[in-house]
């Protein structure tokens, strides 16, 4: 978060700096007229490019944010329901479920969740698994009329595991599309040049407003940017759910 504030400070004073440059450097011309409607103009395109661009980018990321959290619950809730449902299994298979389930989410925790915040997942082992938890809930023929149900719902469970972390491990690789990011920064620029393009005779004005626009586009586009990688950043998806229900010492 500080370096976040820090940036988007940063961003306002160079701009500013850049402001009172031009103002020494290139002075407005003593016959020129100022137009007060640039500032008109400014609120205008701050308006267009944030209803638009801005607001489809959030959209976006926020539903790739979402759909990470959504996955990760419902996986750590089927892991949960798995290990409760074992308690009705034969006792060899429930033995081997138990095992099964705290080696996977052992592994999704200590394992899988450090490589996501870098953007990355090599789900194979995970998927090696799932598999094993699968032989190891089969339920023999001599087993109960009521044992064959509870494997049965078990394997449900294992199935909505299954399409949970099929879901994850595609929400690491999700990203906002490049022509939204391409519309954010040049948006941005262009925004910041049309200050510097159309004269603004008060100084203290003009660095006012390039400082605010300037901190509010810095501000927006990081907050796209942590929005974007749900697994990492101030706005991480973390593996709390899974904590939860398998507290690990």
């Amino acid at each position: 978060m500080t370096k976040t504030l820090v940036t988007v400070f940063g961003a306002a004073v160079l701009a500013a700096g850049a402001v009172l440059v031009k103002h020494h450097y290139w002075p407005l011309e003593p016959d020129h007229k100022p137009r007060e409607e640039v500032a008109e103009y400014i609120a205008m395109m701050v308006s267009v490019l944030y209803a638009l661009v801005l607001g489809l980018s959030l959209a976006a990321v926020q539903g790739i944010q979402s759909s990470a959290g959504a996955h990760v619950q419902a996986e750590a809730s089927a892991a949960h329901q798995i290990l409760l449902l074992a308690e009705g299994l034969p006792p060899a298979q429930a033995e081997r479920t138990r095992v099964g389930v705290d080696a996977y989410v052992r592994h999704v925790v200590t394992v899988e969740w450090p490589a996501m915040a870098h953007g990355t997942l090599d789900g194979g082992r995970g998927w090696d698994l799932v598999e094993r938890l699968r032989t190891a809930m089969q339920v023999p023929d001599t087993a109960t009329a009521a044992q064959q149900l509870t494997g049965r719902e078990t394997l449900a469970q294992l199935s909505t595991l299954s399409r949970a972390r099929r879901g994850r491990e595609a929400d690491v690789g999700a990203s906002l599309s490049p022509v939204l990011w391409f519309g954010l920064l040049v948006g941005g620029v262009l925004t910041m040049a049309f200050i510097f393009v159309f004269g603004i005779d008060r100084s203290f004005t003009h660095v006012a407003m390039v400082m605010g626009l300037s901190a509010l586009i810095t501000l927006t586009a990081l907050l796209v940017h942590h929005l974007n990688t749900p697994f990492s950043g101030l706005f991480a998806v973390d593996a709390t759910p899974f904590m939860r229900y398998f507290p690990f010492p």
